[in-house]
């Protein structure tokens, strides 16, 4: 595909009196064979305006009037991507993507955004590389009947402002909780953007354990990867369960960071029980299931759990490692890998996350650190099972999803297996070390997502 990025400027006052004249160097009007002097049309996300268009000298530019720029969110110096359609006699901007955030820290300029501040300048940088706009948007700001939806831009200057913006190509789902995701308006704003804007939305939703594995079980070439797991209904399955495995996990089907993960280990006389915490592991032993069944039965009433068969990880200094790979979506739609971590447990821990005292390391570095000649080609191992299962979840999971982190582990056989699947993956903690100010490929896996998505 030929792709054009202009310049976004401002025309001075007497260009036209109603800002339909347009300014476009006369290059891209060649390049495009776009009409001069006659009626068109030009599209921005959802907004249109008719239009008619001069030339001019100056090199990938586009001028248009201060009061269009301002209805459309659109800044001097702003630079998209253009194309010209000729059927429709319409000229094209965008992509326009619009993030879902979960809340803005108003009175906190420097941190609008919490955690994610850092996250969101990244990406609106690489969109001035790729020729993209980006504004964001917390569930107060989305409204189902409107063409329009507030949001935050960054400014030529620096630091944000909040104006509006058309609804736009591809809106991108950073929903930090379920609770969000599931509020009235923000489903129905999702609904109207899709159904009257042809937007493209994704990542569609958090991915509860049941769904991913059961979803996953329909395929056959994934089997060799999926742990034994249910959703535990009654202590007749966990009986069943801990009479064939060693050792089992249970873990809240909606639950992330290693919150609330229960592991069950036979011992002689017994099972011993270790939940997490955030100082470490509390243990508990207990002489029958029937026992340790009614004395979990409490967090069994607030929070589903799945019971997942336990596995022999490789280790590295006596304590399990994992691996996150973070598969994206490209620039031609396909899924590839952006990267894979290693995720060594804390000392007290049996879980890696990095919020329960896990370290990260690089995937070649710890395999290496194993010590196990089953680790030899663990790498490519990794990565054949992350594109799989990746293919996997967008084949037999509704919905539209474009990044995925997927936890793997390899067994003391050498075996990869599946942890879990993550449709959120952090903006934080997914690169290794040390990426300095660089823009990182995962961010600029999305805009190159969006830009194919929304076809530009």
């Amino acid at each position: 595909m030929k792709r054009t990025k202009v310049k976004i400027q401002i025309q001075s006052a007497g260009t036209s009196s109603d800002g339909s004249v347009l300014t476009l160097s006369d290059s891209v009007v060649k390049k495009w064979k776009i009409p001069l002097q006659q009626p068109l049309q030009l599209r921005f996300a959802s907004a249109r305006e008719e239009v008619s268009v001069i030339p001019s000298s100056k090199a990938g530019v586009l001028r248009l009037s201060g009061s269009l720029a301002s209805k459309w969110g659109l800044a001097p110096g702003d630079e998209l991507c253009l194309q010209y359609k000729t059927g429709t006699r319409t000229i094209h901007l965008g992509p326009l993507i619009g993030v879902m955030v979960s809340r803005v820290y108003a009175d906190s300029a420097d941190k609008l955004f919490g955690a994610n501040t850092a996250f969101s300048h990244e990406l609106s940088e690489a969109c001035k590389l790729y020729g993209a706009s980006v504004f964001f948007s917390t569930p107060e700001d989305l409204r189902g009947q409107s063409d329009q939806v507030r949001g935050w831009r960054i400014k030529a200057t620096g630091g944000w402002e909040k104006t509006t913006f058309p609804v736009p190509h591809v809106l991108y789902n950073r929903l930090t909780s379920r609770k969000l995701e599931n509020r009235a308006n923000v489903q129905h704003f999702v609904t109207q953007a899709k159904s009257h804007h042809n937007a493209v939305f994704f990542n569609e939703k958090y991915l509860n354990k049941t769904e991913v594995f059961d979803a996953l079980h329909k395929k056959t070439d994934l089997h060799l990867y999926l742990p034994e797991s249910h959703l535990l209904r009654n202590l007749q399955l966990l009986k069943s369960m801990c009479a064939k495995h060693p050792t089992v996990f249970l873990k809240p089907i909606t639950g992330s960071l290693g919150k609330g993960i229960i592991r069950i280990k036979k011992q002689p006389g017994g099972y011993i029980c270790h939940f997490t915490n955030l100082g470490g592991a509390r243990k508990q032993s207990f002489s029958t299931l029937g026992k340790l069944y009614s004395t979990i039965s409490g967090k069994l009433k607030s929070q589903r759990y799945q019971i997942q068969q336990g596995l022999d990880l490789l280790t590295v200094n006596g304590r399990p490692v994992d691996f996150r790979a973070l598969v994206q979506r490209g620039e031609t739609g396909q899924w590839g890998i952006t990267s894979i971590v290693a995720r060594i447990a804390g000392t007290h821990h049996f879980v890696s996350n990095l919020a329960r005292g896990g370290t990260l390391t690089t995937a070649r570095n710890a395999l290496e650190r194993s010590g196990a000649a089953v680790a030899a080609g663990g790498l490519g191992k990794l990565r054949q099972a992350a594109i799989q299962i990746a293919k996997g979840i967008e084949e037999q999971v509704p919905g539209h999803y474009a990044e995925l982190g997927i936890d793997l582990a390899i067994d003391t056989n050498g075996r990869v297996w599946l942890l879990e699947v993550n449709s959120k993956p952090s903006k934080e903690d997914n690169t290794p070390l040390g990426a300095g100010r660089k823009i990182r490929p995962s961010v600029k896996k999305v805009v190159q997502y969006a830009r194919f998505a929304a076809k530009f």
